[in-house]
């Protein structure tokens, strides 16, 4: 049996005394797509904080490739709403950043980046700053600079909640259509029941805070294409029970 990429076991977490979340427990296989749905206020990006290590949990531990990592950090992408793209470099440099800061060369990493750009529907733009791009470029160099600084598990916290909502379902289909050919484990927060159902395998629901699993299941249409996926019955299906799972 291969054991799981990651695991969080037991996890609690507290802010002030005010609890965030309670017993969270999950395992995530190499190549799954996760996504984790709740209310405002639950600790969706808590869990991620957690996970990359920037916060520390009450109780609980998560685990990576059988180590454990918890309050450590330096081991995953992350993106967030915000591209945070450093406005005085260049895309090369944005999407290359984290391999700048393990020591690459910026030779080297011009060369890694530019490989992957035309993938990312952004050949030609290396060398335009953050300010000549549109949002959803943006974006893409942002999803970019999260994949190369650890391709075994994406962290996304609702990286597309800030764009409209063209924008929004041309980036969840480029990004359905990324993740095969990237063969990353994903983890993605979402507040969109039907991004979730588009981008994930399997889906978790939190409950109000502190925020504890109340649904969890697998999207068993995973494998149709994103242009089918929201006409099948099971779609609705499921998009009914995940909602009345967040009390909708």
């Amino acid at each position: 049996m291969i054991p799981p990429l990651l695991t969080l076991e037991g996890l609690d977490h507290d802010y002030e005394d005010l609890p965030v979340l309670c017993g969270i427990n999950l395992a995530l296989g190499v190549g799954e797509h996760l996504a984790v749905l709740g209310p405002s206020g639950c600790g969706k990006s808590t869990l991620l904080r957690l996970i990359t290590g920037l916060e520390c949990p009450v109780r609980g531990r998560v685990t990576y490739r059988g180590k454990d990592i918890t309050g450590t950090t330096g081991h995953f992408g992350f993106m967030s709403q915000q591209d945070l793209l450093l406005p005085w470099k260049r895309l090369w440099e944005n999407a290359g950043l984290a391999l700048s800061l393990k020591g690459m060369r910026p030779g080297e990493v011009r060369r890694t980046v530019e490989a992957r750009l035309e993938g990312l529907g952004l050949a030609g733009f290396a060398d335009y700053y953050p300010h000549q791009l549109s949002g959803g470029m943006r974006q893409r160099a942002a999803f970019l600079r999260t994949s190369l600084a650890n391709r075994d598990l994406l962290l996304l916290d609702e990286p597309f909640a800030a764009l409209d909502v063209l924008m929004r379902t041309q980036l969840q289909g480029w990004l359905a259509g990324v993740l095969p050919r990237e063969k990353s484990t994903l983890i993605l927060v979402t507040h969109s029941v039907e991004e979730a159902l588009l981008l994930a395998e399997r889906v978790v629901v939190l409950s109000p805070a502190p925020g504890t699993s109340v649904l969890e299941e697998s999207v068993t249409f995973a494998g149709a294409s994103f242009e089918e996926k929201p006409y099948l019955p099971e779609f609705l299906a499921q998009k009914r029970r995940i909602l009345k799972a967040l009390g909708s």
